[in-house]
């Protein structure tokens, strides 16, 4: 039975994988503009960052989406298709569960998962450096 349900969701992935893909690279609305020196704050501030996704996932989607809408740059891993990633995900994180932002810290890694904690944290960094400035969100996010 279990051989039946993984097929089943296997397909399901397969159908919706060119979807989810173009969803993953429609432009994102009311992208956030800064100055170069602002940028270079921001860039300072997610320094040393990775986000373990999987290429297709919906919730590493919205993640993906705004970090590009916030302009804020880390270090994407495929924790699907990158063996090395992916253990490095279970052994220091915990757990595979994507999306998962490791934030480097003096006292050690933390492991943030959930989307919507992910961008809570990325939309708290923005406002940070754009001068406490609240970021709108994307439509749907």
């Amino acid at each position: 039975m279990s051989v039946l349900i993984r097929a089943f969701f296997r397909l399901l992935r397969a159908l919706l994988a060119p979807a989810m893909w173009a969803w993953d690279h429609w432009p994102v609305s009311g992208k956030v503009r800064r100055t170069p020196e602002v940028q270079a704050r921001l860039d300072e501030r997610t320094r040393g960052m990775a986000l373990y996704h999987f290429p297709t996932c919906p919730f590493c989607i919205r993640a993906r989406r705004a970090m590009r809408r916030l302009g804020i740059r880390v270090e994407l891993r495929d924790a699907r298709n990158d063996p090395a990633h992916r253990r490095e995900l279970e052994e220091q994180g915990g757990k595979v569960q994507v999306p998962c932002l490791r934030i480097p810290g003096p006292a050690g890694d933390t492991w943030l998962y959930e989307s919507d904690d992910i961008i809570r944290h990325f939309e708290g960094l923005a406002a940070e450096v754009d001068g406490g400035a609240r970021v709108p969100r994307e439509a749907g996010a």
